[in-house]
């Protein structure tokens, strides 16, 4: 799960960084001068596939403000260095999905980003069933038939984002930057090919009928979808 950070006192990165990626989060610090930007650029510096840690400022509401009119849509997640209702009131009104005191805890970050991208896609439970699969949203691989399914590290990003958005159709590039993110080691997007069809071969392998589940939509992407 990719996450950029935005955190001006530099003398915390070492930390905040290491606590976050002992949770597996892959962690992009973005550069002071970020919000500089403005409208597409301003979204095309943040990318799409990973929420957003803001350290609170005088500047965050006018920097969430931006980001959103930018068309920025991931988790934005405040962090703040103590509690004040008031403040997290006017911050979550200008768009932000979250609030968190410091000291954070990886896993805490990466379930609440978690919870927020399932409630955005529509799903209230923590899980749900596709045909013979069960999807599990907290990370776990997803079963077919009550036989847990193994997945990489990238698989599951793929396939979460696949089970997120059942029966759409999600382009190769948003799924390439749903697993690589912002990460300067971006191999070519042929990977993502490469991904899918490990998937399907672990999903059809499993599947009483052989079905895949997974399938490709010429020239625009790939859905996840239940045998009709």
């Amino acid at each position: 799960m990719n996450l950029l950070l935005f955190e001006l006192r530099t003398e915390r990165h070492t930390g905040l960084v290491k606590e976050l990626r002992s949770a597996g989060l892959t962690v992009t610090v973005l550069p002071e001068d970020v919000f500089d930007a403005e409208g597409p650029t301003l979204a095309l510096r943040l990318g799409t596939g990973a929420g957003l840690l803001l350290a609170d400022s005088d500047a965050a509401p006018r920097q969430i403000a931006a980001i959103r009119r930018a068309g920025y849509t991931e988790p934005v997640i405040v962090m703040r260095d103590v509690r004040n209702a008031r403040r997290a009131a006017e911050l979550l009104d200008t768009g932000a999905d979250d609030d968190m005191v410091i000291p954070v805890k990886g896993p805490e970050v990466r379930a609440r980003l978690r919870s927020i991208a399932r409630r955005s896609a529509g799903h209230a439970s923590a899980q749900t069933s596709i045909g013979e699969i069960t999807v599990f949203f907290d990370g776990r691989d997803p079963e077919v038939q009550g036989e847990r399914v193994q997945l990489s590290s990238r698989e599951s990003v793929i396939f979460q984002h696949l089970a997120m958005n059942t029966s759409r159709i999600v382009s190769k590039q948003t799924l390439y930057d749903v697993v690589y993110g912002l990460s300067d080691d971006r191999p070519f997007d042929k990977v993502i090919d490469v991904h899918i069809c490990k998937i399907r071969k672990k999903l059809s392998a499993a599947s009483a009928i052989g079905h895949s589940y997974i399938e490709t939509v010429r020239r625009r992407g790939y859905t996840l979808a239940a045998p009709e």
